[in-house]
């Protein structure tokens, strides 16, 4: 039952055309207080593979990351999701699901943590079953009673994932989702995101680790000063990146423009 309550949320409104792609993004300009961070970004992307956002610090990956996802609304331009708008007065886009680099944990246990997440079930006993489910996709089923906020920073990073996935998105947005973790528990969480993507949905996620990007991503869009320069194939942009500022990205040479997301 559990199982068929998720996968029932999965599916993509009937409304959506055809040929629209998954994420369309037109002319995006992000410029609080006369400093501009993302400049007129342009891309059509139809969810095929994993895609990685890259670029040094500053670049508005994380920007632009919550502007896909409807937290920020741009100074200019437009973002579609399965060929809408975001609706005047929602939050953020349904059918998409966002997790922070940093995210918080609700007092209570790792199994209260992913109870509050809505239309997971009919009756508490299948909201429980729900999240026990999960729990146990994760790796973290002997955890469900422990103190959330007591968790590892990788469990606490898988549950943050696991909060996200039980909502069944079509969707899902990854800000840094390995930053700060030791070797372990990066791995735990990438084989889990190749879970989420092989489950059908898609993942678009940012990422300063570039061995992480080139395991896990299908394709590339390398931002510079709020500007994509490119996006290309992860293979053709480690072995033949087209741009001066990708090559020294690459190199470890590029100057870091300094900035923090409002």
């Amino acid at each position: 039952m559990a199982a068929e309550v998720l996968d029932a949320r999965r599916a993509a409104p009937a409304a959506r055309a055809a040929l629209d792609p998954l994420l369309s993004l037109r002319g995006i300009v992000f410029r609080p207080a006369e400093r501009t961070i993302l400049d007129h970004v342009d891309f059509d992307w139809d969810g095929a593979g994993v895609c990685a956002l890259v670029g040094p610090n500053g670049a508005g990956k994380t920007v632009l990351l919550r502007t896909i996802h409807g937290l920020l609304a741009p100074h200019e331009g437009d973002v579609r999701f399965e060929g809408r708008s975001r609706p005047a007065g929602d939050l953020a886009f349904a059918g998409q699901a966002l997790v922070f680099q940093h995210s918080s944990m609700f007092r209570g246990s790792a199994l209260d943590n992913l109870l509050v997440v809505p239309g997971i079930g009919a009756s508490g006993r299948e909201r429980r079953e729900c999240a026990l489910a999960m729990l146990e996709r994760v790796g973290l089923r002997e955890l469900a009673q422990a103190p959330a906020l007591k968790l590892s920073g990788g469990e606490r990073q898988r549950l943050a994932i696991a909060r996200a996935w039980l909502m069944r998105p079509r969707l899902l947005l990854l800000d840094e989702p390995t930053a700060s973790l030791d070797p372990s528990a990066t791995e735990q969480v990438e084989e889990l995101i190749r879970e989420i993507h092989d489950d059908g949905c898609r993942v678009l996620l940012t990422s300063h680790n570039l061995g992480q990007v080139s395991r896990l991503a299908d394709e590339v869009v390398f931002l510079h000063r709020g500007r994509v320069l490119e996006r290309t194939p992860v293979s053709a942009f480690f072995a033949n990146p087209r741009t001066r500022e990708a090559r020294q990205f690459l190199q470890g040479a590029l100057p870091w423009h300094l900035s923090s997301p409002p």
